[in-house]
């Protein structure tokens, strides 16, 4: 049977040293803590907010993120594309996102705040309704991806081809439309 914790507070651990038990966590807060590439797979997190913790490369293998909130989290390279897929629902707030994968994956109505999500892999996603507000895609992957409705008036670096992408709807600001057109070998001056 698996572990059940429940409004449990847990600061300054560090997963590398001390293994995280499997099982479902409902309503905890993580500060501080290392989950730096140690294996996370198959546990649900439920309701929970991480504040100030370390998960690149962190494997996240059928692992279960439900209306689960990151402030200030350092998540390179972490494929979220593997985890569960059921009720997945959760934001990203002043992250590092860099080189993780988000492939495939339908999670619209996203929010992405002031986060760093360079060569980061949105192929074939659904953010459809997400806003990303002040977030740096710089070699941001986009193909065949369901951006409509998506919020980009903020953000910077990015390079989406129009005629890959679903576009209905979205909005950019008239200082960054260069980044639709980049494919297209336009001067814009």
């Amino acid at each position: 049977m698996d572990n059940y914790f429940e409004s449990e507070s847990y600061v300054k651990l560090d997963f590398t040293k001390t293994k995280i038990n499997k099982g479902e966590y409902d309503n905890c807060t993580f500060t501080n803590c290392n989950f730096e590439a140690i294996h996370a797979s198959n546990i649900q997190f439920i309701e929970c907010e991480f504040i100030d913790c370390n998960f690149s490369n962190t494997i996240v293998k059928n692992t279960a993120f439900r209306d689960t909130n990151f402030i200030n989290c350092k998540m390179i390279g972490v494929k979220f594309n593997e985890v569960d897929t059921f009720l997945l629902q959760f934001r990203f707030k002043d992250c590092q996102l860099s080189f993780s994968s988000f492939y495939q994956l339908k999670i619209p109505s996203t929010h992405f705040i002031n986060c760093n999500l360079q060569e980061v892999d949105f192929t074939e996603t659904n953010v459809s309704n997400s806003v990303f507000n002040n977030s740096d895609f710089k070699n941001a992957i986009f193909e065949n991806t369901n951006l409509e409705k998506v919020d980009f008036r903020t953000s910077f670096n990015f390079n989406i081809n129009p005629s890959e992408n679903k576009l209905k709807g979205a909005k950019f600001s008239r200082n960054t439309i260069d980044g639709l057109l980049l494919d297209y070998k336009i001067s814009i001056e």
